[in-house]
């Protein structure tokens, strides 16, 4: 691929953009080499006004994503794009969500540019387990757990029955809940269908990988073992 392309692929501007920033001389390599459109050269050893580039193509971001912002990339109030570096947006592809948390859900969400893994992630013959940790309004009623691990809840105008899902009781009113599908409002919409009502629900893990002592609004890459670990406890179905 070109270098202007490849540039502009990275979201450091059009290939017009880019092809300007060669021009400037703005594009070198580590050993200070301008480089130009034709020239070939490993991501790594490629510097942009003296700074390395934006991680290559395949990137897997960790966020702690803090209530109140959403995960899309149309017009709207506090982008969860707002608290990653703004190429981030602009590369092609995306830097898309992996699934989506809902303006009120706070916690672990992840992106990538990588569109194999994120359909790998999201499908539902994945089932990757995502937790999280409720806060209700009321105390638990009591067969919670059981009907939760049942496999035969329904949910209102859903014309399946959920998959089992593993409820950890912490006290009256705080839970560990385990899914392994991701549908509308899973969480909120399983506790309304018991009499409850969810006041704050906030994602912990997904797949072997933990959000742990990350900040909220802030991010970090993934390296390969923590890929590695984000995929440990799928298990695709049979064909």
């Amino acid at each position: 691929m070109k270098l202007t392309k490849y540039l502009a692929n990275l979201g450091y501007g059009s290939r017009r953009d880019v092809g300007r920033m060669l021009d400037d001389e703005r594009v070198t390599r580590r050993d200070g080499i301008v480089l130009a459109e034709g020239d070939a050269c490993a991501h790594d050893d490629i510097l942009v006004d003296g700074e390395p580039l934006d991680p290559p193509p395949g990137a897997v971001v960790m966020l702690h994503k803090p209530i109140g912002y959403v995960c899309t990339t149309k017009d709207a109030d506090r982008l969860v794009y707002e608290l990653l570096p703004p190429r981030y947006r602009e590369r092609s592809p995306i830097v898309a969500p992996v699934g989506r948390l809902d303006r009120d859900t706070s916690g672990l969400l992840l992106l990538t540019d990588d569109g194999q893994l994120n359909h790998r992630l999201t499908s539902p013959r994945t089932h990757l387990p995502k937790v999280y940790v409720v806060q209700l309004a009321n105390d638990l009623r009591g067969d919670e757990r059981e009907l939760f691990a049942s496999g035969t809840m329904m949910l209102e105008s859903e014309p399946d029955p959920l998959a089992p899902a593993a409820l950890e009781i912490l006290d009256a009113r705080h839970v560990r809940l385990t899914l392994t599908e991701g549908r509308y409002h899973q969480a909120r919409r399983m506790f309304a269908a018991t009499g409850n009502h969810v006041e704050s629900l906030h994602r912990v893990r997904v797949g072997g990988l933990e959000l742990g002592d990350l900040p909220s609004g802030m991010w970090r890459l993934l390296d390969a073992a923590d890929v590695a670990r984000l995929q440990a406890t799928s298990s695709p179905s049979a064909p």
